[in-house]
């Protein structure tokens, strides 16, 4: 499994709501902000507290967790739903009368193990597929299953464009779009699809060039 969530903190079932930074805290004093306690189910976590990742330093700050936006969840949960009461109602149906009952038993119980492995693989694809920004990098974590992912970020300073893109209705009612991050290092291009409040998030990628470009003109080196 991916290791992202490292806390010695009970996690509490409660995402705090957070505005936005109009001016975000310079050079060190970024580092002193208190974590917020969030849902590990959230999909949009802003300094959220106790959050790790393998490639992460110690003095790097969290300052974003991002997943799909949930309600992108509902096609596979459907499909599911189906699948879980598909015996009962083929159940009216002689289509395994030919077989014994012990082999019906079998075939029901085979079923229900591939609806389960389809229901984990769906949840795990959703749940540690995630983008973060740190107050140093974008990261870009893709776990395609149990034993392959691919871990790819960027520095902040390499960051030459942030597009955000919203379309369609269920996309415009639940906010959740696009973000296209093109940069000056070896991959050229981070996309975080499907992600809650785009347009927050590119105010909050903005903020931290900004800071980077300050931290520049200033010489500050952390």
């Amino acid at each position: 499994m991916p290791d992202i969530f490292i806390s010695d903190k009970k996690e509490e079932l409660l995402e705090k709501p957070t505005e936005i930074l109009e001016h975000p805290p310079t050079g060190k004093a970024r580092h002193k902000l208190p974590g917020h306690r969030h849902n590990p189910l959230a999909a949009f976590c802003y300094y959220p507290d106790g959050i790790n990742f393998e490639t992460k330093d110690k003095k790097e700050k969290v300052v974003l967790l991002l997943r799909k936006h949930p309600i992108t969840n509902i096609p596979w949960i459907i499909i599911a739903i189906v699948m879980l009461f598909a015996p009962a109602v083929l159940g009216s149906f002689p289509i395994l009368s030919f077989l014994p009952e012990s082999f019906q038993f079998v075939a029901v119980i085979g079923w229900y193990l591939i609806t389960t492995a389809f229901i984990l693989e769906n949840f795990l694809s959703w749940f540690f597929n995630v983008n973060i920004l740190t107050d140093e990098r974008a990261v870009d974590i893709d776990f395609h299953n149990l034993i392959y992912k691919e871990v790819s970020d960027t520095k902040i300073e390499n960051i030459q464009d942030v597009t955000y893109k919203m379309g369609g209705v269920i996309r415009t009612i639940f906010n959740y779009g696009d973000l296209h991050i093109q940069t000056a290092a070896e991959q050229r291009e981070f996309d975080f699809l499907a992600i809650p409040k785009p347009d927050r998030v590119a105010k909050i990628l903005q903020d931290l060039l900004t800071e980077e470009e300050q931290e520049k003109i200033e010489g500050r080196v952390r």
